[in-house]
């Protein structure tokens, strides 16, 4: 069977495809086979002008950010209705253009969109500000939409980020210009065709594909109000200083190391399915990987072995298929990265207790099999730095106050996991931990309506839930004087 011709995609710019000003393209690789599914559209600063103007124009004009709420709600309704519609090809296209299973695609990343849709557009009716109480006065708060939002999203969940990003902008009032990952354009673009069917107004929704030049010109825009930024902790310090030119409001969700912790008294067989998901969903390609497993001394071996047991029965291939529960890596790229932190694990003298393999010769696609070092000490590269792929590390502890130290010894502070039957142990130890969310008996449960960000290297400002609108809206204050004497009578001889 011939493969299909690529697919041709342009950038989405007030309400049109529109081809680029530099009429350059870039390739979207299938990372599970190696070919080329499309060539996309390779926006320049001229771009990013372009489309920054379309969202600005929309703004102003009032079009959307002043918009009844209530109508605002019934168009990100459809936005959601739109997306359950088409479910199925939504799925498969994420799948096709980052390699995850088609599982996740369909049972977890489109259904968790989808729901963010629905929040959103129940929250857009409730925006609202407060009374304050002053004597003799009225003063009150009013919330309003920053303006134009710059969001740059990346490859690991590229629908899902869009929508944690898109639909909180949108209930509050705002217009957006987004950056999908280079990896991971195709269902960004795909959105954006169905934010016109939803009838969202021209210039409301822009999408603009590229690298991290482009990227970097939409964070430098001075005509952008706010950047939301998902990547790289090393990225989102270079976006606070390109941002800081014009002083622009940012928030960063940025990278984890994160600690999944495993006490002697814990429910072992939940606690070996939940280590297992919390580093190999998604191949281990999320931020809030539990990439660090910190196990008690007294169960550690047999944890181990109840580990890799386990971890040698899920089934790594083709990730359109119902059966995959591991895919592939994003790409070429990351598949070398990945490897080399195995090397470097196996440098640093952790045991190899399962995988260490690259499937490439096998599959042809960025396949690494699934990896678990035991015997790792905290100190190691593989401890402390951000792999982002299916490599565990297994650390020996021996008590909570041991457990807390370990935990803590690292830069970032994403979420963490306890697992205990003990709730005054549970209780008390997820307040040691410097992490921004703390999963007790359970892992990687994101539910819409609770805040979710990090500490420390990890970024800052939240997203989901109510809490996520502060970071799209701006807070005006009102006072109006009711003393007929102002306390400012008889200043300056007035």
């Amino acid at each position: 069977m011939t493969q299909a011709s690529p697919q041709q995609y342009h950038l989405f710019i007030n309400g049109e495809e529109v081809a680029p000003q530099s009429e350059q393209t870039f390739e979207s690789i299938n990372p599970a086979t190696g070919e080329v599914i499309a060539h996309v559209a390779h926006g320049n600063e001229q771009d990013v002008d372009r489309a920054v103007k379309a969202a600005r124009n929309a703004h102003e004009s009032g079009v959307w950010s002043k918009m009844p709420t209530a109508q605002r709600s019934i168009i990100l309704n459809r936005m959601a209705d739109l997306m359950q519609e088409n479910l199925p090809s939504l799925a498969a296209l994420e799948t096709q253009d980052n390699g995850k299973p088609i599982n996740e695609s369909s049972f977890i990343d489109l259904p968790m969109s989808i729901d963010a849709f629905r929040y959103y557009a129940s929250a857009a009716r409730m925006i609202g500000g407060q009374a304050v109480p002053v004597p003799g006065a009225l003063t009150y708060t009013l919330k309003e939409p920053i303006g134009v939002c710059g969001q740059i999203i990346p490859w690991n969940f590229p629908i899902m980020m869009a929508t944690w990003k898109l639909a909180p902008a949108l209930a509050a009032g705002n217009s957006v210009v987004l950056k999908p990952a280079e990896q991971t354009p195709l269902t960004a673009l795909r959105l954006a065709e169905l934010f016109k069917q939803a009838g969202v107004p021209d210039g409301v929704v822009n999408v603009v594909t590229g690298d991290g030049r482009t990227g970097e010109a939409l964070v430098k825009h001075p005509g952008v109000d706010k950047i939301a930024f998902t990547g790289s902790t090393e990225v989102g310090r270079q976006v606070m200083i390109n941002a800081a030119g014009t002083l622009k409001r940012v928030s960063l969700e940025l990278g984890g190391k994160s600690p999944n912790v495993v006490f002697a008294d814990a429910n072992l067989d939940q606690a070996v399915n939940g280590a297992l998901f919390a580093i190999y969903f998604n191949q281990g390609q999320i931020c809030t990987a539990g990439s660090r497993l910190f196990v008690q001394d007294a169960i550690y071996d047999a944890f181990v072995e109840k580990l890799v047991g386990k971890l040698a029965q899920l089934r790594v291939g083709d990730p359109t298929l119902n059966t995959t529960q591991i895919g592939s890596l994003v790409s070429a790229e990351q598949f070398d990265k990945v490897n080399s932190y195995i090397q470097i694990g196996q440098e640093e003298g952790a045991t190899l207790a399962f995988g260490g393999k690259h499937l490439r010769d096998e599959l042809k696609g960025y396949f690494v099999q699934p990896t678990i070092f035991s015997d790792v000490k905290n100190s190691m590269r593989i401890a402390q730095e951000e792999i982002f792929g299916p490599v565990l590390s297994v650390i020996r502890f021996k008590d909570d106050a041991e457990a807390a130290r370990l935990v803590n010894e690292i830069p970032y502070g994403l979420v963490s996991a306890v697992w205990t039957e003990n709730v005054r142990r549970a209780h008390n130890f997820a307040s040691m931990i410097q992490a921004g969310y703390v999963w007790i008996n359970t892992y990687n449960i994101l539910p819409v309506e609770a805040p979710f960000g990090g500490y420390k290297q990890s970024g800052f400002g939240r997203e989901l839930g109510m809490g996520a609108l502060d970071m799209y809206t701006e807070t005006k204050n009102v006072y109006v004087e009711l003393n007929e004497a102002s306390p400012i009578t008889g200043w300056y001889g007035v």
